[in-house]
């Protein structure tokens, strides 16, 4: 396993799965390789990159295909509604009959972004899960404002759990979630000190139910704010939900990686 010299004082045996991260999207075009080399020599053994568009599926696919240790979610992500079309969905079922992705997503429903229909929104997101459900696959969920409205939706379409990316639902809404079999994604968001909801959640929660992201290219950590965000940042997220849980590195990085690899069942690729 690799050395982690970075995001604090500490020099420990570790490795670490970004469980979110957009490497395949125009912003890493001129040094993709370069990242990937520094977030590999920052332990970050791992990443998951989930699906905005079809339209960027097939290059997803080969750039996880072709680079060790990248893992792709196909998926149809709600903020991007306008550039979704019927046959969108169709053809993810068309994908699935020859990849394997480890997860359907980035899918959900932003209700937060003004001008993106609700009823529309929620159509493509049942649709996907319903996709997802029959491929026995899990689910990346991106959800704003919308935490009552997925969680009773996720009931009516049963998948096989999966992860709330970005939470920042209540402990309340986190233990609903859990017992439809979903993991919580924690960031960049968590190592600014006026995150002080976030990081009361972050105490709040087992760690068990958790996993680190760092959704780059966007939400970037206090340590590199106004730069386009990074998976090297990622043991910054380590160190603040450390932190904040008071607890050792070196076990939050070891749950956390083991529970996005049994979540989205990574040992078995």
């Amino acid at each position: 396993m690799p050395v982690f010299e970075g995001a604090s004082a500490y020099n420990v045996m570790m490795e670490l799965i970004d469980s979110h991260c957009h490497l395949d999207v125009a912003a890493f075009d001129a040094d993709r390789q370069a990242v990937l080399g520094r977030a590999r020599k920052h332990a970050v053994v791992g990443m998951v990159v989930p699906g905005i568009q079809a339209s960027g599926w097939k290059a997803l696919q080969a750039l996880c295909n072709d680079e060790a240790g990248l893992y792709p979610a196909l998926g149809l992500h709600p903020v991007f509604l306008e550039q979704h079309q019927p046959a969108d969905l169709p053809l993810l079922e068309a994908e699935l009959a020859t990849q394997r992705p480890v997860a359907i997503g980035e899918i959900g429903l932003d209700f937060h972004v003004d001008g993106l229909d609700h009823e529309r929104q929620q159509q493509l997101f049942e649709a996907q899960l319903v996709i997802a459900s029959a491929a026995g696959l899990p689910v990346i969920l991106h959800v704003r404002k919308a935490h009552d409205q997925v969680l009773a939706t996720l009931r009516r379409v049963r998948v096989r759990g999966g992860i709330c990316h970005a939470y920042n639902g209540s402990l309340q809404q986190a233990s609903q979630y859990s017992d439809l079999g979903f993991r919580f994604g924690f960031g960049g968001m968590l190592t600014f000190e006026r995150s002080t909801r976030l990081r009361a959640l972050a105490r709040g929660l087992p760690l068990e139910a958790m996993v680190l992201e760092t959704d780059a290219p966007d939400m970037t950590v206090f340590q590199h704010h106004g730069e386009r965000n990074s998976p090297e940042y990622l043991p910054y997220c380590l160190a603040a939900l450390a932190a904040v849980r008071d607890e050792a590195p070196e076990e939050v990085a070891r749950v956390t990686t083991a529970n996005v690899r049994e979540v989205l069942s990574l040992d078995r690729i």
